[in-house]
């Protein structure tokens, strides 16, 4: 029975503390959601993904190997160590109670006078602090989901549906015409291939096995690499001079991938030189991390010529720069393609007190291609 607007509300929320002891802990507390202002809204919480950056402030560096279980079932608790060369990066956060979830989607149960139309409306929302029953939000920070889409269809269309609409907009801002993506059988990656062959734009997939090269050829992908094949940097350069790709999108960082995609590149744009140069093709190659599936160094070659960059690259620094004109047409062409092009899949849909259960933890953790846990906190 929903609450009626004259009750206090409040409900349970996921919260993650990094002691200055050097210890993790994750429990669930009772919030109360004070009264949404003019502009504000009460959402009921009904689909919350857990994204490879949720887990950064989840879980940071705890070893999860140290998993401590207390509580009860209802209102279960953990703890991990955190080893003591992280806590240095702790710093910022120690002892502080943090609400986590990127992005969420759920029914509007109070609204401000403001915005007294989005009563009772589903709408999908982005703002931190979704792993809870309910979250206070600004009416700005959401969207009205389609009459025809379930919270689990709203869940994650800001994240990665931004994300990857941000990789093709920024290829186009600096000159590219076409994209190596690493990871690519990830829901982001699958999302990617379908937005570049609606487009028309050339896209090279790199993925880790077999199965993950079928997965997206099924899906219509014209260039899928299986970065573990004894043929790899030899497809990889055929197919960046194919396409003519120039510009690469990484989330894994570590080890030498971004150096064997700069090394293509080069390889492929000195075919077009008319006469020697001691500092190689002047085409400009970049690569971009945005993720760190692997923590170890990126490695670089410096046989990749002298024009090239590798930079990071962060949804909020693009959203910042694009301007409001392209953010909003970029939304709404998430709110048009809801259920097709940005579709996510998911491998189960667990409660609040599931995500911190060790056997879930363990699971999500490993940030696994294809592995894509939903938190419903009304379960």
């Amino acid at each position: 029975m929903e609450p009626q607007m004259n009750e206090t509300l409040s409900g349970l929320e996921l919260r993650s503390t990094v002691t200055g002891d050097g210890q993790l802990r994750l429990e669930l507390i009772e919030a109360t959601i004070d009264r949404p202002g003019p502009d504000e809204i009460v959402v009921k919480v009904e689909a919350t993904p857990l994204n490879p950056s949720d887990l950064a402030l989840l879980l940071g560096p705890a070893d999860i190997e140290t998993l401590e279980v207390g509580g009860t079932d209802d209102r279960p608790t953990l703890k991990a160590a955190i080893p003591a060369w992280a806590m240095g990066a702790m710093k910022p956060r120690l002892d502080q109670s943090m609400p986590v979830g990127n992005e969420g989607s759920g029914t509007v149960v109070r609204a401000g006078s403001e915005v007294a139309g989005l009563l009772g409306k589903r709408v999908g929302m982005v703002g931190g602090g979704m792993y809870a029953q309910y979250r206070k939000i600004k009416a700005r920070d959401v969207i009205v989901l389609p009459d025809d889409s379930s919270a689990a269809d709203g869940a994650s269309m800001f994240v990665n549906p931004l994300t990857a609409l941000g990789f093709v907009e920024t290829m186009k801002a600096e000159g590219h015409t076409a994209i190596v993506h690493l990871a690519a059988a990830s829901n982001l990656g699958q999302m990617l291939n379908r937005i570049c062959l609606k487009d028309g734009i050339p896209l090279v997939n790199i993925v880790r096995s077999e199965a993950q090269v079928t997965l997206l050829r099924d899906q219509g992908a014209n260039h899928v690499l299986d970065s573990t094949a004894p043929d790899y940097e030899a497809a990889l350069a055929g197919a960046i001079e194919e396409t003519g790709a120039t510009i690469a999108f990484d989330p894994i960082s570590g080890g030498r991938q971004a150096a064997q995609i700069l090394s293509a590149m080069e390889r492929s744009a000195a075919k077009n030189l008319t006469a020697h140069s001691r500092y190689g093709s002047s085409v400009f190659k970049q690569v971009y991390i945005y993720g760190v599936l692997d923590p170890s160094p990126t490695v670089l070659d410096r046989w990749v010529g002298f024009s090239w960059g590798v930079g990071g690259w962060l949804l909020n620094n693009f959203l910042q720069k694009a301007g409001l004109e392209t953010v909003m047409r970029l939304r709404q062409r998430v709110v048009d393609e809801l259920r097709t092009t940005f579709a996510s899949q998911y491998t189960a849909t667990i409660s609040l007190a599931d995500a911190l259960k060790p056997e879930y933890v363990r699971a999500y953790q490993r940030k696994a291609t294809g592995e894509k846990y939903l938190i419903d906190p009304s379960l």
